[in-house]
């Protein structure tokens, strides 16, 4: 059992019968009253974000979620499908679920899948994915003096990403998913 002290960013719990993750904890002390913990909780099942604060006593039970690869195979509409690697078993995630990791996934990318209750409830990215630049204008000679060298450029997901002046069209680049930003060409 987890109390209010270990509800850390990251950590995953089960709330109202569903795997949630802290988004945001925030330890409150209450003048001559007791510490209370401010907290975020992102559902993993539907996405929905709930702002919940939790006294001393409160106890929660740790998500039982396991992990495991996957690899994305295609989209139908605001559906994501996904292939489980060892069992070859395929689901599905709505553009909702998976929210804004959407813009990194491309054809054949391989994702860890977390399962909770044997159900695929959420995937997870590398740090770094492999993205092919679809549209590229051209770079710019001379528009050095800032010191800002870079242009715009769209992958294949839709991704827009600044990258230097000598990526073109058909280029594949890295780009970390954290951030959205070019790290360096494949």
């Amino acid at each position: 059992m987890l109390t209010m002290n270990d509800l850390k960013i990251g950590t995953v719990v089960t709330f109202k019968n569903e795997p949630h993750v802290v988004t945001f904890s925030q330890h409150v002390q209450m003048g001559r009253g007791s510490a209370v913990v401010r907290t975020k909780l992102k559902s993993l099942m539907s996405g929905n974000v709930l702002e919940e604060t939790f006294k001393g006593g409160d106890k929660f039970e740790e998500a039982d979620l396991s992990r495991t690869k996957a690899s994305f195979m295609y989209r139908d509409g605001p559906t994501f499908y996904f292939m489980d690697s060892t069992s070859y078993e395929q689901f599905g995630f709505p553009r909702e679920q998976i929210g804004d990791i959407s813009q990194f996934v491309s054809e054949g990318a391989e994702v860890e899948v977390l399962n909770y209750d044997g159900k695929p409830v959420s995937i997870t990215l590398p740090a770094k994915v492999t993205l092919k630049v679809t549209s590229a204008p051209p770079g710019v000679r001379g528009d050095t003096a800032q010191g800002k060298v870079t242009k715009a450029v769209t992958t294949e997901t839709g991704l827009i990403v600044n990258t230097p002046i000598f990526v073109k069209e058909g280029d594949k680049i890295r780009v970390n998913t954290e951030t959205g930003e070019y790290v360096e060409r494949a």
